[in-house]
């Protein structure tokens, strides 16, 4: 049995995140908690989040988790969410706000002059189910059809500076990253905890992934 701890500092969507993860790991314990000593120890990390980029950052901070949270993303397997993954760059635009500097690159917002080809505007929060391009092969994907549908609701989106850390993109007036990939760290802009059965084919192959 291994243990996967679920980041808890105030700000994620901790309860579906956890959930899920039970559904497709029966057997393995899945911990939800703000101890660093808890973390050291889990075999496997989820890290995920929701509001505010600054808000999650200073939350992160106040909780004493940003060394626990370096230290796991360095050498073991590491999930980042939809802010969760934002956190493990440089900088967001979201507040002006440093982040991990995990990955180099900035985290920055769709614009809202966007049109969709018949001219209408898009609306900001990108908001609902849109398709993931797979633009490298990876054991996370794995089962998972390349185009299949997952959910988002963001304002803001990574820009990495290696175009090779891109794991998937999606379409929404403008091609975005929405999956990262770096030797045990993979992120994802969408949310897969409410994303069916494609997102519960992503954690299965987390739970499973040796990098």
């Amino acid at each position: 049995m291994q243990t996967i701890a679920v980041i808890d500092y105030g700000m994620g969507n901790l309860r579906s995140v956890s959930k899920a993860i039970e559904h497709v790991a029966p057997t393995d314990r899945v911990v939800v908690t703000h101890d660093p000593a808890v973390i050291a120890a889990a075999d496997r990390v989820v890290f995920p989040g929701q509001g505010a980029m600054p808000d999650c950052m200073r939350e992160m901070r106040a909780s004493g988790l940003s060394e626990a949270i370096l230290a796991a993303a360095a050498n073991k397997p590491f999930l980042g969410i939809c802010i969760g993954m934002q956190m493990l760059f440089a900088h967001s635009a979201e507040g002006d706000t440093p982040g991990l500097a995990i990955l180099p690159g900035n985290v920055v917002r769709f614009s809202s002059d966007m049109h969709t080809g018949d001219g209408a505007r898009l609306k900001v929060p990108h908001m609902g189910w849109n398709r993931v391009h797979q633009d490298q092969s990876h054991p996370l994907w794995r089962g998972i059809a390349d185009d299949s549908r997952f959910y988002f609701v963001h304002s803001f989106f990574p820009v990495p500076a290696d175009p090779q850390v891109t794991a998937g993109s999606s379409y929404y007036g403008i091609h975005f990253t929405c999956g990262v990939a770096r030797e045990n760290i993979f992120g994802v802009q969408f949310h897969p905890e409410k994303s069916h059965l494609a997102g519960l084919a992503l954690f299965s192959n987390f739970v499973a992934w040796n990098p």
